[in-house]
């Protein structure tokens, strides 16, 4: 799966920091895991288990700042199925 724009903007908010947060999109589950500021730097996309976990595609986040909090580098790297 491809992270597409609305998607990218969806998941570029800030979020509550250092948590698991569950949203949907579209028909998909999404479980975001959240950097100290709020960041989320792993996403879950795929179906909801009983149990909460998404199975589906796993992706993580290169995001790289300088001395004075500017981004220079943020992009999603797609890491393979998760079960």
């Amino acid at each position: 799966m491809k992270i597409g724009e609305a998607l990218l903007k969806k998941i570029s908010k800030k979020y509550e920091p250092s948590a698991m947060v569950s949203l949907r999109f579209k028909e998909y589950n999404i479980a975001l895991k959240t950097d100290e500021e709020g960041n989320a730097i792993v996403m879950f996309i795929g179906k909801a288990a009983g149990d909460g976990t998404v199975k589906g595609d796993r992706y993580a986040r290169r995001l790289l700042k300088d001395e004075q909090g500017t981004v220079i580098k943020d992009h999603w790297d797609y890491k393979g199925k998760a079960s």
